[in-house]
């Protein structure tokens, strides 16, 4: 039996992993009393006795963590910014990466929610020769406010909600972009406008192309084929043909660990939408990790996931 330790597990991500893990027969939990959570020496041999650790923790935090393992065995998750790009790492994102390359890893960095949308569209498609790597491309996403993690949930559920919706990351410097651009195969950054709404979990992630700027200027159903054949067969990921409602909900997967795509624009129109729907706190984060762990483990991919 693979024996889990989650370091931080009382942090947003952290709840949302055990709550997947929870009646679990097929993995151990190593779990730490409430007052040795924070202690050096405890959370050392918690690191070093687990197979398998999943961190949900700061960036900082989680080199730390990773710098406490002394042995040559102990796997790791890391669901932090800290590794989504360091060399040696395996990007958690089986359906892009590769299933046997996560299911193999030492090290695993699990993508952020903004990211998983974003490169579930787009890699896909540079793979194919769709969308060329120097494509200047935009995304536009909005999230649920769960996605800011403990600060953030409090600040919107501690009175009178401050916003129905806000944007951020105004200096173009928002912490998924460096793993956007890499996980994707692209050779340039995209313009990335991140926006919170008033409700707890839901995404959408967005991104328009001109079809004439692309080679060869392909229709909205090469795209729409090309994505669907890429995932062909994946339990988790959905490409959704005929979708004839004229508005797309946030909230269309919240509390699921899947991930719909959709192709808008008519075969006469020049312009086309790439949408992709999850919730940031499934696919988006804890249900990639659980999906990853489960590959680490030698086991269904789906285990524990809420599809």
């Amino acid at each position: 039996m693979t024996r889990i330790f989650v370091d931080g597990a009382a942090g947003t991500t952290g709840l949302q992993i055990r709550e997947r893990l929870a009646g679990r027969r097929d993995v151990e939990t190593i779990m730490l009393p409430e007052a040795q959570r924070k202690d050096p020496g405890a959370r050392r041999d918690a690191l070093n006795a687990a197979d398998i650790v999943l961190l949900c923790l700061p960036d900082d935090a989680a080199r730390e963590a990773v710098a406490l393992i002394d042995n040559d065995t102990t796997r790791v998750i890391d669901a932090s910014t800290a590794h989504r790009v360091a060399p040696g790492w395996i990007y958690g994102f089986p359906e892009v990466s590769g299933r046997d390359a996560v299911a193999g890893a030492m090290r695993v960095s699990n993508p952020g929610c903004y990211s998983t949308g974003f490169i579930a569209l787009i890699a896909p498609l540079v793979k194919a020769g769709l969308i060329p790597a120097d494509a200047a491309l935009t995304c536009n996403a909005v999230s649920g406010y769960s996605g800011g993690g403990k600060s953030m949930i409090a600040e919107f559920e501690a009175g009178p909600a401050p916003t129905a919706w806000r944007s951020y990351a105004l200096k173009l410097n928002h912490k998924h972009v460096p793993e956007m651009r890499e996980r994707s195969g692209l050779s340039i950054a995209p313009v990335f406008a991140p926006s919170v709404a008033n409700l707890f979990s839901g995404m959408i992630v967005e991104v328009p192309l001109h079809l004439s700027a692309l080679p060869g200027r392909p229709a909205a159903s090469a795209l729409r084929e090309a994505l669907a054949a890429f995932y062909e067969g994946s339990p988790i990921m959905r490409v959704i043909p005929g979708y004839d409602e004229g508005t797309l909900e946030i909230e269309r997967l919240a509390g699921t660990d899947r991930l719909d795509l959709f192709v808008f624009g008519d075969e006469g129109n020049n312009q086309v939408r790439l949408i992709a729907a999850l919730d940031n706190l499934g696919k988006g984060a804890a249900g990639a990790a659980v999906q990853s762990l489960n590959l680490m483990a030698g086991l269904s991919e789906t285990e524990g996931l809420r599809l």
